[in-house]
């Protein structure tokens, strides 16, 4: 076991939550651009957590898991969305609340 179990298992973590990112965000807003983010986010982690129970299962296999765990972070990167904010809010007026929504 190195240290590309743990690289595979944070890639794992990151697509699962960007997954629940869009999932959540398309049940609150019904924007069709995450709907189709969920949708495809169900293969992407699918794709990244199959590719970490290959690194996990044979050390061999290691540098192709890790692509199939990357490949899945860059296809989820790739779907067009809309913009969920109105303005150019920053982060912690989003995060409390403050800011308006589409």
């Amino acid at each position: 076991m190195t240290y590309l179990l743990y690289v595979a298992g944070f890639g794992t973590a990151a697509t699962f939550f960007l997954w629940l990112r869009d999932a959540r965000i398309f049940y609150r807003t019904a924007l069709p651009g995450y709907r189709q983010a969920a949708y495809r986010g169900v293969l992407y982690t699918a794709l990244a957590l199959a590719g970490f129970l290959m690194a996990y299962t044979s050390p061999d296999l290691e540098f192709l898991a890790l692509g199939a765990v990357l490949l899945a972070l860059y296809l989820q990167g790739r779907v067009q969305k809309e913009q969920v904010w109105q303005g150019n809010e920053s982060a912690p007026t989003r995060f409390l609340g403050k800011a308006r929504r589409r």
